[in-house]
């Protein structure tokens, strides 16, 4: 186990808190969880601190989805207060997004952190240009879709999610979207979707990891318990600010900002892959 330096530890201590404000805020906000800055930002303090490269984006993404947990839970709560979360969806959709992140979980612990990486960029990028030059009239349906479509597109969402470690609104809120769900109904479904993925995904990366080698000091797994303490506190109580402002935001600007956070997410992750 590699041993950090307390001049290292101590800086950490300080930015994580920042970077747990910003993750609530933009949970709220959008959706997503707050994976979206806190993967990348670990993993590149996980880089300055030195952690071995074969295990540095999995550790990212398991404490990442750790943090979801908490920060779904009360983006989800504060949505819900405004009638914001579609219920039947939930119960529709949430069997199978389970299954989703089962397999996810399953695969992200064979899979080498460069292909996880690259997983996290790529699909990140695809996703910022759809919410960016995206049309609100664009449609692939005037209703979501059922039977074996369904199933298989809530299982695409979870297991895509869990292996990037974000919450489910980085694929719920376009999906939605893209069927007619209007975008503020649609962002607070997709924090309640977090919520689904975030339990069995950081159960999934903590049984993979168990074994692992040169894990950080506090981890279970490849979920490092000092990150967890040090982003959640300030990511669930920036939260629902984040829901807040989100209801008093219209949707060009909402949209947006998801595409914005998107895309610098996808240079930052692309940038540490090739280099």
């Amino acid at each position: 186990m590699p041993s950090w330096p307390l001049d290292q530890v101590l800086p950490l201590a300080i930015a994580l808190p920042l970077v747990g404000i910003a993750a609530g805020l933009i949970a709220g906000l959008l959706g997503v969880g707050g994976g979206i800055v806190i993967v990348p930002v670990l993993y590149h303090v996980f880089t300055v601190l030195g952690l071995d490269e074969a295990i540095r984006m999995h550790v990212a993404v398991g404490t990442s989805l750790a943090t979801i947990i908490a920060t779904s839970t009360s983006s989800w709560r504060s949505h819900a207060r405004k009638g914001a979360v579609d219920r039947d969806l939930l119960r529709s959709w949430g069997p199978f997004i389970l299954v989703g992140v089962a397999i996810g979980s399953l695969a992200a612990g064979w899979v080498k952190g460069p292909v996880l990486t690259g997983i996290f960029a790529g699909f990140a990028l695809l996703v910022s240009l759809h919410m960016a030059f995206g049309r609100p009239e664009w449609r692939l349906g005037h209703s979501l879709p059922t039977g074996a479509a369904k199933a298989g597109l809530a299982a695409l969402i979870g297991g895509c999610s869990a292996m990037m470690g974000i919450g489910g609104g980085t694929f719920a809120v376009p999906t939605l979207t893209l069927f007619g769900t209007p975008i503020h109904r649609a962002v607070g479904t997709a924090s309640a979707i977090g919520l689904i993925i975030g339990i069995p995904g950081t159960i999934g990366f903590i049984l993979t990891g168990w074994n692992a080698a040169q894990l950080p000091p506090f981890s279970l797994g490849y979920v490092n318990l000092l990150g967890v303490a040090a982003i959640l506190p300030t990511s669930m109580a920036a939260a629902p600010w984040g829901a807040r402002l989100a209801h008093s935001l219209d949707t060009r600007l909402l949209r947006r900002a998801f595409a914005v956070f998107l895309f610098l997410t996808s240079l930052r992750m692309a940038y540490g892959l090739l280099n």
